[in-house]
């Protein structure tokens, strides 16, 4: 069946911004031209955005005649504010930006919840709210945390658990009752494995998986361009995979004998120090029995998600796969072609720890676009 009227401005409208904001700000020419609509639609269109307050005339183009048709239409950035958190065990870092998603204001801290979590969680509210008062932004739009953590897929919360701090959880909490804005959180490493796809190592690809490895250790799975959670949302959970040879086997409650113990930070540290290295220093030493030793370990996990995904790709993120860098990911490779018969690209993370902050960025900017470019009378927001 044909659209409706309003569906179909409605289909036109998100096509004209979603061009504007790859594109940058476009003639209403050049969006006849990119979007195939008549001359009177997208001049229906232009008023339409412009009145909602999405668009506005931001300069006129020399390339063309002097006139209506020379003006330039752009997204009206301010039109909503956007905060992106990493947060990690004891520390936090946050992003204020615009609704195309540029930085207007970034900070950091360290948050110790040993000295209890309500001061914990008022510490991270306090740093956001001003850092967004120092860039101007009295009210933000969309807020997407990245904690490390199982988000349960039926409240969109943080599960319980006793390896992660108290305040993480009621961190959000908190933020939902302070702030006026949507509130989202999504697990570290799926985050990551967005920023990747749309801004790293992976742009070429809508099939990968991305190792975290750091701290501790998962996975985020991107299958068909969209990141899988499972149905309680623990997918990717690498590090309770089984290894022979470990101490023993993972349990419900820790992951000592699984995949963590061959490949957390620790374990890297530990072996660095066996092979006579300064582990601050073995992943960038080029130290060919250390890179061996360590690709070694890391190819068992990677065999395994190939065996079960076949992904055809697999990034090492967190801060071993960045330090490591590529002749790491090489190695990785080599030894995981020798375990496997399924053909696995392994990469090297282009955004390093940024990545996760990058991802939440990414999401919050889509949570906005979403609400604000979505199928609705545009003018009916009430959001700024």
């Amino acid at each position: 069946m044909p659209a409706s009227p309003s569906t179909a401005r409605a289909i036109n409208d998100r096509l004209a911004l979603r061009l504007l904001q790859d594109e940058g700000p476009l003639t209403a020419t050049q969006l006849k031209t990119l979007t195939g609509l008549s001359r009177p639609t997208v001049a229906d269109l232009v008023e339409r955005l412009q009145g909602s307050g999405l668009v506005r005339v931001v300069g006129e183009s020399g390339a063309e005649r002097r006139g209506p048709n020379a003006k330039l239409y752009g997204i009206v950035a301010d039109r909503a504010h956007l905060a992106a958190l990493d947060v990690r065990t004891d520390s936090l870092s946050l992003t204020v930006a615009d609704l195309l998603g540029a930085t207007l204001a970034e900070a950091s801290a360290p948050i110790d919840g040993e000295d209890g979590t309500g001061p914990a969680v008022e510490k991270a509210v306090s740093l956001l709210e001003r850092t967004a008062k120092s860039a101007g932004v009295e009210q933000l739009h969309s807020v997407v945390v990245g904690a490390p953590g199982l988000i349960d897929p039926a409240t969109g919360g943080l599960r319980d658990s006793a390896k992660l701090p108290e305040w993480h959880r009621r961190l959000i909490d908190a933020l939902q009752e302070r702030l006026p804005a949507t509130v989202l959180v999504e697990n570290e490493t799926n985050l990551a494995a967005v920023a990747e796809q749309r801004a790293g190592a992976a742009r070429d690809r809508d099939t990968f998986v991305l190792l975290w490895l750091g701290q501790g250790v998962g996975a985020a799975v991107v299958l068909d361009g969209r990141v899988r959670r499972g149905a309680s949302g623990g997918a990717g959970e690498l590090g309770f995979l089984p290894v022979p040879g470990t101490s023993g086997l993972p349990s419900a409650t820790g992951c000592e004998g699984g995949f963590h113990e061959l490949a957390c930070a620790a374990a890297v540290a530990a072996l660095a120090v066996e092979h006579g290295l300064d582990p601050a220093d073995a992943l960038a030493s080029g130290h060919g029995p250390f890179l061996d030793a360590l690709a070694r370990r890391l190819a068992v996990g990677a065999a395994a998600v190939a065996s079960v995904l076949d992904p055809g790709c697999v990034v090492l993120g967190g801060e071993t796969g960045h330090r490591g860098g590529r002749e790491l990911a090489a190695r990785v490779e080599a030894e995981l072609a020798a375990l496997s018969p399924l053909r696995t690209e392994v990469r090297a993370t282009e955004l390093g720890d940024a990545a996760v902050l990058r991802g939440a960025l990414l999401a919050a900017r889509d949570a906005a676009q979403d609400e604000l470019f979505g199928p609705t009378e545009h003018g009916s927001h009430d959001r700024p």
